[in-house]
């Protein structure tokens, strides 16, 4: 299951995620973002975990490293598969996170942020004041979480490749943004397919409203499953 595509619960609510959850008959990989465990806390991991399904807990956390370190702790206590931090935190940081987690007896997959794919490089230059291009930024903090011990990192497709030949097939490169060619791109800026992700070396995609969103999402799910799991063009 672990490489199924993961989908991206953007909802408020748990009634919301069950209206969506409830034509899939299989145990699905999905992601609980901010939007969802913010407005209603841990129990909604408990439930969707009852549910039997796969979770990836992106709560990006970026703080002191003490301070992510019992957050991360706490976080483990939870039955979550994958959870994430900001690179931009440094190397102490996230090893620190990844020492709160195990401390909590959990074995879920660490990865950290490098950029957001809203990010672009002008924005990341400009705004963040890095005086790097983008590909340059995101190999650093790709290279700082592989030293700190983590398992992978969240990159964008265009990157993919660039840190499989620098990092490794084994080190994770989950990437956001996957639209298929129909697709808006929405607030999106590095967007890919399924088909570009795959080639490129990503070793994970997380599909939001493209599933979510669709007239119909098990269909559509179904579809970029395939392509996917078997890069059937």
């Amino acid at each position: 299951m672990f490489h199924k595509p993961i989908i991206a619960l953007d909802f408020k609510n748990m009634d919301d995620v069950n209206a969506f959850l409830r034509p899939f008959e299989e145990p699905l990989f999905v992601k609980i973002g901010m939007e969802l465990f913010m407005q209603n806390g841990p129990e909604i991991v408990k439930i969707i975990r009852s549910q039997g399904h796969e979770i990836f807990l992106d709560l990006k956390l970026y703080d002191i490293p003490n301070t992510v370190r019992q957050a991360m702790f706490g976080l483990g206590k939870l039955d979550i598969q994958m959870v994430n931090v900001h690179a931009a935190g440094g190397k102490t940081m996230m090893s620190e996170a990844m020492q709160g987690l195990r401390d909590a007896g959990s074995d879920a997959k660490l990865i950290a942020v490098t950029q957001l794919t809203s990010t672009s490089e002008s924005v990341m230059q400009k705004e963040q004041g890095i005086p790097l291009s983008i590909e340059e930024c995101i190999l650093n903090y790709a290279t700082l979480t592989r030293d700190a011990g983590l398992d992978g990192v969240v990159c964008s497709a265009n990157e993919s490749k660039m840190l499989r030949d620098a990092l490794g097939d084994d080190f994770f490169k989950v990437t956001p943004g996957i639209r298929t060619l129909t697709d808006a791109v929405g607030d999106q800026v590095r967007v890919a397919t399924p088909e570009f992700a795959k080639e490129n070396g990503s070793t994970h995609i997380v599909v939001g409203r493209s599933i979510t969103q669709d007239s119909n999402p098990l269909e559509k799910y179904n579809q970029i499953k395939k392509v996917w799991e078997n890069h059937v063009k």
